[in-house]
Formats: C-alpha cells, structure tokens, sequence
C-alpha cells in the first residue's frame, strides 16, 4: 500500500480521472449534437467513468493529515495514546491522549467561545445606545457648573461686603459711644454750670 501514497501514483490517479471526466463528457457532447458515434462516444466515456469509480473504491480514501503517525491510534476514540516522541530524545514523558482528554479540552474552548460571545453581545449593545442626546446634555452640564461657579463668586463677593459691613457697624458704635461721652460731659458741664 506504500505505492499508493506516492508522488507518482497520486499523478496517476488525477490524470485517470482527469483523461475520464474528459471522455464521459465528449459523449455526452456527440450525443447532444446528434453527431456519428454519439453512442459509442457515450458508451466508452460512461465505461470509462465506472472503471475511475471502481478504482477509487479500491484504493480508499488518501487522508490529507497523517497525525496516525504521531499519534498511533487517534482514528481510535478509547484508544490510549502517547506521541512518539514521549520518552524518547531526552524528553520528557507526556500525558496519554484519549477521547476523554480531547472532550475536556474541547469543552474548555467551547466555555471560551461563550464567553467571548457574551462580550461581544455586551459591545454590541454598547454600540447601539443612542448618544445623540448626549452633547446637549454636557453643554447642559456646563452651563449650570458655570452659573453655580458665578454664584460663588458672587456670594464670595457678598460675604466680603457683609463683613464690611459689619466692620463699618462696629466703627459708627465706637463714634456713637465717643459722642455720648462727650454728650454726657456737655450735659453735666452744662448742669454745674446752672448751680454756680
């Protein structure tokens, strides 16, 4: 069965296949045309096309990957596996690989997978929120933080003018304090005055 993986062999079959599709369809071309030899055509090229079919029944089909070699038994599902090169080549051994091993694994990449579908639902939701409103609402925003701002200032500016104020209050007692002692010296001036 080595022949059969073979450069050469697998040239042959492609052009034994090739040379028959070719054939099967030149009949079908002279019995469409009504052409001489039309059934003879058809006969040989759909002869042609049974022997390919047969051929390929025989051979069995090429895998295009060959992991049986690595893994002896992969084709296998409760075969206990180990590469080749498990503790051989100063490396070191590797677990077996079974279908039990490859099912966990796969499982572990599906929980993966949803999790990733999650997030992008998740995004996909986040891109469709409607953010038109959202630049009046800022401008919004900011004209009320600079109205408050403007406030405090103003009432900043009030304080300072409350604590004048209350600064002037307090010189006009001492003025009014000041003048009725002297009012009061006046009246007992005045007074002493009138006895003499």
């Amino acid at each position: 069965m080595s022949f059969v993986k073979t450069k050469s062999f697998k040239y042959f079959k492609n052009l034994l296949i090739g040379v028959g599709a070719a054939i099967v369809l030149l009949g079908a071309l002279f019995k469409l045309e009504s052409w001489e030899g039309a059934s003879e055509m058809l006969i040989v090229g759909l002869s042609m096309e049974a022997i390919i079919f047969l051929f390929l029944g025989i051979i069995g089909p090429d895998p295009d990957y060959y992991w049986h070699k690595l893994y002896p038994g992969l084709d296998d599902y409760n075969a206990r596996m180990q590469p080749l090169t498990a503790g051989g080549n100063n490396m070191p051994d590797v677990a077996p690989l079974h279908g039990d091993v490859v099912e966990r694994q796969l499982g572990g990449m599906l929980t993966e997978l949803q999790s990733m579908a999650k997030s992008l639902g998740a995004l996909k939701s986040l891109q469709e929120v409607d953010f038109t409103g959202t630049q009046e609402q800022v401008k919004s925003m900011a004209n009320f933080y600079t109205k408050m701002n403007e406030a405090m200032t103003d009432m900043a500016k009030s304080a300072e003018d409350v604590k004048s104020y209350k600064d002037q209050l307090s010189a006009l007692n001492k003025n009014l304090g000041s003048l009725n002692t002297v009012y009061g010296n006046m009246l007992a001036a005045m007074s002493n005055i009138g006895r003499q």
